[in-house]
Parts: C-alpha cells; sequence; structure tokens
C-alpha cells in the first residue's frame, strides 16, 4: 500500500472487482446473496412502495421501465467498481431483499453498506447475518479496509443489525441525511480490517 516513494497507493488495485464476476455468497438457513436479475424487476418495484423501505432508505422506483434500468446500472456500477448490490433469495427463488456496497472507493479502501428486507423476511435476523457476509466479503476477498454502516437514530433495529454483524458504535452524525419527513440525526458505526464479528 505505501510505494517506494513512501506515497501511499491504492488499498485495492484497480480492476479487481470489474475483472471478475460478481460471486454468489452463501447464507445460513438456505438463502443466498447473489447479482440481481432482470426478472427480479417486479420485486424491486414492490420493494419501493413499501412503506419501510421508502421511510429508511432512497429507493425511486416508479415503475417497471425504471426497475429494469436500476438493476441495469447495478451490473453497470459492478463493473466501474462504484457498487457491488445482491439480491437475498433462496437459490432459485425470488429476491425478499438487498444488501449492497455503495461508495465504494478502492483506493480509500472504504465503502458504505446499504440493505432493505421485504416484509416477509423481516424478524428473523437475515439482515444481520447478509451484513456479516458481505462485510467478510469486502474485507477479506476485495481486501477494502474500513466499512460504515449509517442510520437514522429514529431506526433501532438498523442499530441491532450493526451490533450483530460486528460493527462498533463511533458516534452521531448531526443532520446527516434528508429523509422525506426532514433532516435525520445518523448513527455512524464501522467495522475495520481485523474487527471480529
Amino acid at each position: 500500500m505505501i510505494s517506494d516513494n513512501g506515497i501511499p497507493g491504492d488499498v485495492v488495485p484497480p480492476g479487481r472487482m470489474a475483472g471478475s464476476e460478481q460471486p454468489v455468497l452463501a447464507l445460513p438457513g438456505g438463502l443466498q446473496l447473489r447479482p440481481w436479475h432482470l426478472d427480479d424487476a417486479d420485486t424491486l418495484l414492490t420493494a419501493a412502495q413499501d412503506p419501510a423501505i421508502r421511510r429508511w432508505n432512497r429507493l425511486a422506483v416508479d415503475s417497471r421501465e425504471d426497475a429494469l434500468a436500476r438493476i441495469e446500472r447495478m451490473h453497470a456500477r459492478w463493473r466501474a467498481e462504484t457498487f457491488a448490490v445482491w439480491a437475498v433469495a433462496a437459490p432459485g427463488g425470488p429476491a425478499v431483499g438487498l444488501c449492497a456496497w455503495g461508495d465504494i472507493d478502492l483506493r480509500a479502501g472504504s465503502a458504505e453498506i446499504v440493505y432493505w428486507l421485504l416484509p416477509e423476511a423481516r424478524g428473523g435476523g437475515i439482515a444481520a447475518e447478509a451484513t456479516r457476509r458481505v462485510s467478510e466479503w469486502a474485507l477479506d476477498d476485495l481486501g477494502l479496509h474500513r466499512l460504515r454502516l449509517c442510520h437514522s437514530v429514529a431506526n433501532p433495529a438498523s442499530c441491532r443489525v450493526a451490533e450483530k454483524a460486528g460493527y462498533t458504535y463511533e458516534g452521531t452524525l448531526r443532520s446527516a441525511l434528508l429523509h422525506a419527513d426532514g433532516w435525520h440525526d445518523q448513527h455512524l458505526h464501522a467495522r475495520v480490517a481485523g474487527d471480529t464479528a
């Protein structure tokens, strides 16, 4: 990471993501994290209408065409090495959630997690398991150094996900994200290489 001239280089070399296919990652309970497919468009549109997902996520999908375009962008962002988005699903089954790395910065070795689950998948620890698994991938396989998990202070369920997935609470970011009902303070949690879940 430190070059011969003493200047820090890229934490993760460019091309590490784009040069490989997005992996399928196993989860407990027979679920997996897999890339989104175009036939998941209706699920994405349904998720964008769910009140809880709309409240805590910036998921704006107004039509099936929007959903198809968004899924195409997911694949383009993998190739651009800026985003890694997985569907939570049973093998061969429909998506019931999303877990993703956004704001990927390979040079700095960092990213921020985003996740949501449809109502039928909530309450069983799936979000924490998916967060833990993609965190292991990001740190151990991709080689990132620092991962962030931020959520509104009014969303205690995400605090529980962070704790169960091995993220340390680092503080509160004041008035950090604009939601539909106004500006929210956010809790900042992080996990760095070498932390244990």
